[in-house]
């Protein structure tokens, strides 16, 4: 194993455990901190996993593939088909894919884009020490 799918191991192994924290938070700015806070580290899992999948992927292309595609998810709450709400009425796949629009959220995508993109930048300058 090299060192770039080290540290992306290491980062993924932090983020992922951080982010379903933030949906079990109680504690002061609950609201905030499951909600936009949880966008932003959604943003940057999915940055890592591409980054992991498809090694010759430029970070740039990650992030905004990213920020797109969660976008574009994000619409698609806006659209309630029985099957879809079945489906959302289950922890993963309601965390995975939402259930409730908000336009709040897309800020806080292109943030975790953004953060996603530097993470892997960083990842690429300290593996090649």
């Amino acid at each position: 194993m090299n060192r770039r799918t080290l540290y992306t191991l290491l980062a993924l192994v932090i983020i992922i455990p951080v982010g379903f924290l933030t949906k079990f938070y109680s504690g002061p700015a609950a609201n905030w901190v499951s909600n936009s806070l949880a966008g932003v580290l959604y943003e940057i899992f999915w940055c890592l996993v591409l980054f992991l999948l498809f090694k010759r992927l430029r970070p740039a292309y990650i992030g905004l593939l990213v920020f797109f595609t969660t976008c574009i998810l994000e619409l698609t709450q806006l659209w309630k088909p029985y099957f879809l709400e079945v489906l959302r009425d289950n922890f993963i796949i309601r965390t995975v894919v939402g259930n409730s629009f908000s336009w709040n959220d897309f800020p806080y995508y292109s943030i975790g884009s953004l953060l996603g993109y530097i993470l892997i930048k960083i990842i690429i300058r300290i593996s090649k020490v």
